[in-house]
């Protein structure tokens, strides 16, 4: 079966490095925005005092500030339109006739109510992190209950892989209820914790003892072994759904900081445009000319709705990338190397 343990959090799962995990997901995505637009501020600073031509000459000569603004200002107001648009498109989905609605009601409680009946629980919690958290916890007991049922088995061998496999899989399980106690839904927690449950390969592993094992295994270990399958079978669709009522939610909050940074940004567009020329602000401030101070300032307000469109969409794409199959299917290279090897 192999060491499926070391590959369970997601940071050991994905390729790359902590830090590119880090910044793709975790990251808060203001932080990341405001840091890329500072850096990109000092770099247009840096750069005039390389030997270049003066960006004052530049724009004498060329014109080049009305030029350079004036693009903003198309591309902004076109921009937002377009992802705000988008956004209402993807909301679209939300409307609907009463029978619709019913129908999605309809399916949620009977979602429940099947999970429920699984882990002989009375009411589920209304909270993503806390249906996760006590599908985990049934996720447990269920891998525990299989541990109990082998007791009386004569296969050693077989023991010994269940043992491993219920091993790892509630080690696995409880690190991610541990982090998911205090999980907040729309703050990227609650889906960022429950990436980190390997789900999919528990089910291929179950299914593969159960397999390899099936002339040793009694009827109540393989029909233990099947209850175990059939609760974490839950924890796709629910960390779907979860997934998707997040990308709406960070859809919302895109469009919505879109607008709040638009309307600044094509005001200042328009200051640049009207009220700066090579003439403005003579003088230099801490060695460098006031217009390239001034300059500089504006690009990063003109590129600053880009730049949150962009660590918005990396965030949600990433994500996407990640749950592209359900199931016991292993899109990742490094862990189909383990199971073909």
């Amino acid at each position: 079966m192999g060491d499926s343990n070391s590959n369970d959090p997601m940071h050991e799962r994905v390729e790359g490095s902590r830090i590119r995990l880090w910044f793709l997901l975790a990251v808060n995505r203001w932080l990341l925005t405001a840091a890329i637009l500072g850096t990109t501020f000092v770099v247009l600073v840096a750069l005039s005092q390389l030997g270049l031509s003066p960006l004052r000459r530049i724009v004498e000569n060329q014109d080049g500030l009305e030029f350079l603004f004036s693009a903003f200002i198309g591309a902004i107001i076109t921009g937002t339109s377009i992802v705000v648009t988008i956004n209402q498109l993807v909301l679209s989905q939300e409307l609907g006739a009463v029978g619709d609605q019913r129908e999605r009601m309809t399916a949620s409680m009977d979602f429940r109510r099947d999970v429920e009946a699984e882990l002989e629980e009375g009411v589920s919690p209304p909270e993503p992190s806390g249906f996760l958290y006590e599908l985990l916890d049934g996720i447990e007991a269920k891998a525990e209950q299989l541990v109990e049922t082998m007791e009386d088995e004569r296969d050693e061998e077989l023991r010994e892989a269940i043992e491993q496999y219920v091993d790892e899989l509630t080690d696995n399980a409880r690190r991610v209820m541990d982090e998911l106690e205090d999980a907040q839904f729309g703050t990227f927690e609650v889906i960022w914790y429950a990436l980190d449950f390997n789900y999919s390969r528990k089910i291929y592993e179950a299914r593969q003892l159960r397999h390899d094992h099936a002339d040793s295994l009694s009827a109540d270990a393989s029909e233990a072994i099947d209850d175990l399958i059939e609760v974490l079978k839950f924890f796709g669709p629910a960390r779907e759904h979860f997934k998707t009522l997040y990308f709406q939610w960070a859809l919302i909050d895109l469009s919505r900081a879109l607008l709040y940074i638009s309307v600044p940004a094509l005001v200042v567009m328009g200051g640049m445009v009207m009220y700066v020329d090579a003439t403005a602000l003579p003088g230099t401030t801490l060695g460098v000319d006031n217009l390239v101070w001034v300059t500089s300032a504006g690009f990063v307000v003109g590129v600053a709705p880009f730049v949150v469109f962009t660590v918005y969409i990396l965030r949600v794409a990433s994500v996407a990338k990640r749950t592209l199959a359900m199931g016991p299917f292993i899109l990742r290279e490094s862990e189909r190397e383990q199971d073909l090897g």
